[in-house]
């Protein structure tokens, strides 16, 4: 599916360190909410298009600004700094869901970005996708890369909910079809080997205790 690509729903590894520097912006004071989330919104709209062009640099350079500035808006960023640095505005609904449906799109294009790389980090891909599920659940794009992260890093069980749930959205996609197959057949190979693994050990207890009978049997002979 990512093949998907980045639709208006991408992460470097300096995002963290990066957003983490916004609690003393003082920007809000400055410009009013619309504008701030009308140029996230464009920033957004920017990183769409170097996407598009497969520049994932830049692209992910836009799509971290713009959470940048969102992040100086979000209410639930901003309640854990209560009384550090300027209060900030009291968003109205339609600001609030705006702000939010920007963030989302931003978080899930990271993702997209993160997975075109030659060494992808999947934690970041999951952690990315969750934030996406979390605000956004049922998101097919978002469940597809959390799958592909979930499966690359070890847990083919949880890989296989994430891409059953989004082969049940689009049950033509090869891509999503195709790593499914994989959660599954991971999981086939891990349950032989666990039934071998307790075959190895059940044939060597009944190993041991003939072993343990045939000596009983050869002592009391040596007896007599």
């Amino acid at each position: 599916m990512e093949a998907a690509g980045a639709d208006d729903s991408l992460d470097v590894q300096g995002a963290a360190a990066a957003e983490s520097s916004l609690p003393g912006r003082r920007q809000t004071s400055a410009k009013s909410v619309w504008t701030l989330l009308e140029e996230a919104a464009q920033m957004k709209t920017e990183g769409n298009s170097f996407y598009k062009e497969k520049n994932f640099r830049s692209a992910i350079g836009r799509y971290h600004r713009a959470l940048l500035v969102l992040r100086s808006l979000d209410s639930e960023v901003m309640k854990s700094l209560k009384g550090f640095g300027p209060e900030r505005p009291v968003l109205t609904p339609e600001q609030e869901a705006l702000l939010r449906s920007t963030q989302v799109d931003c978080y899930n294009n990271l993702a997209a970005c993160l997975l075109q790389r030659q060494n992808v980090d999947y934690a970041r891909v999951l952690e990315y996708s969750l934030l996406v599920l979390q605000w956004r659940p049922g998101d097919v794009k978002a469940l597809y890369r959390a799958g592909v992260a979930t499966l690359e890093i070890g847990d083919a069980q949880t890989a296989k909910q994430y891409l059953t749930q989004a082969s049940k959205e689009q049950p033509n996609d090869a891509n999503v079809r195709r790593h499914l197959q994989r959660a599954e057949e991971k999981l086939k190979r891990e349950l032989q080997k666990e039934k071998a693994m307790y075959r190895g050990m059940f044939s060597s207890s009944l190993k041991d205790d003939s072993e343990e009978e045939i000596n009983q049997t050869n002592g009391v002979g040596e007896g007599v």
